[in-house]
């Protein structure tokens, strides 16, 4: 892995890509809906086989970034690994379902209608469960965090992920009255999680063993790149055709959605970053600690909100707005976590 990783020309405006995939998939569904009636037929146990081809495709490269060998150093950064371990798993999932519920069911509860006040609060609840993978490698190196350290905890994480979204998303969705496919829970968790990241690491494995680590980061890792950015854009289109007649009715609630979206992710990044000023970490550590609680796993929360609830839009609308604001709000992190560097311990 690189020690510097700028930010690319996508990721810099993926809000605009977004609006974009946005107007683009409305237009389709609103004048040539044959296009997703089309798409509806491909569906198998209530995953549409399209979407679900390119969500994989869009998971796939981003485990490839994981090396799950670093897992034998998580006692170099104990103190910031136990707090990232706590911030993710045992505080931003009920957090976000706590800031959810407030807003949809209380603040907003004039204008977002109950039933839809329900659908949102499980695509939340999918986001808050979902901490960020590999853009967490991005956001780490714009603030200079320790890449060594970055590395472990991405792969703890995803590790964690395995054992512990299910039931979380269970529980949160359970206590939000939601009713619960099991079976297509951990269905989807083995298709967008499980196969994914073994393909990967077995990649990484035998690519590393013949070709050597540098051909992997720097030839092969790469040529993803475009892939996961045409995976994306394609699987934004293709989701807002089959719900332009819902955004069409509803314009609104993206506004709305965002604002309890963004103020958790506040909330969770001065909880890591704050926690690790606490703690004594230096700021290459805490800066990174900060940013993987408070980025999403957008590619999981997108991919198991339209298995989940497929008669649902508004579900899978929440974590396609949760993509919408995420590079700006993690922009002005990194210059928050840039800016307060100096109240850190020397590194």
């Amino acid at each position: 892995m690189k020690e510097k990783q700028a930010i690319s020309f996508f990721e810099r405006y993926l809000t605009l890509f977004v609006l974009l995939c946005m107007i683009i998939g409305v237009l389709i569904g609103n004048y040539i809906p044959a296009i997703p009636e089309f798409l509806n037929l491909f569906e198998v146990a209530s995953v549409n086989i399209p979407i679900g081809i390119l969500i994989w495709i869009m998971i796939y490269p981003m485990m490839l970034k994981i090396d799950f060998t670093s897992v034998k150093n998580v006692g170099k950064n104990p103190k910031g690994l136990y707090l990232t371990w706590v911030i993710n798993w045992l505080i931003k999932p009920f957090t976000m379902f706590l800031i959810a519920s407030l807003f949809f069911f209380v603040i907003f509860k004039a204008i977002i209608p109950n039933d839809l006040a329900n659908d949102y609060l499980a695509g939340a609840v999918l986001l808050g469960a979902a901490p960020c993978t590999a853009m967490v490698f991005v956001w780490s190196s714009l603030t200079r965090g320790n890449p060594a350290y970055t590395l472990v905890q991405v792969a703890t994480n995803d590790l964690i992920i395995l054992v512990l979204f299910v039931p979380i998303v269970g529980l949160l969705l359970g206590v939000g009255g939601i009713s619960i496919p099991w079976g297509t829970l951990f269905l989807s968790v083995i298709l967008f999680v499980v196969v994914p990241l073994v393909a990967a690491s077995l990649t990484r494995y035998f690519l590393v063993k013949n070709k050597g680590l540098t051909f992997y980061n720097e030839k092969f890792v790469p040529k993803f790149s475009k892939i996961t950015t045409s995976g994306l854009l394609l699987t934004l289109i293709l989701i807002f055709s089959l719900q332009s007649d819902y955004i069409i009715e509803n314009p609104l609630h993206i506004l709305l959605i965002s604002v309890p979206l963004i103020l958790q992710t506040f909330l969770i990044f001065f909880l890591g970053y704050g926690g690790a000023k606490l703690l004594k970490l230096p700021h290459d550590v805490a800066a990174p600690a900060g940013m993987i609680g408070a980025s999403n796993f957008f590619e999981l929360a997108v991919a198991v909100a339209i298995a989940l609830f497929p008669l649902n839009p508004g579900v899978a609308l929440v974590t396609i707005v949760g993509v919408l604001v995420e590079v700006p709000v993690m922009l002005i992190l990194v210059k928050i976590a840039i800016a307060t560097k100096s109240k850190f311990i020397v590194e």
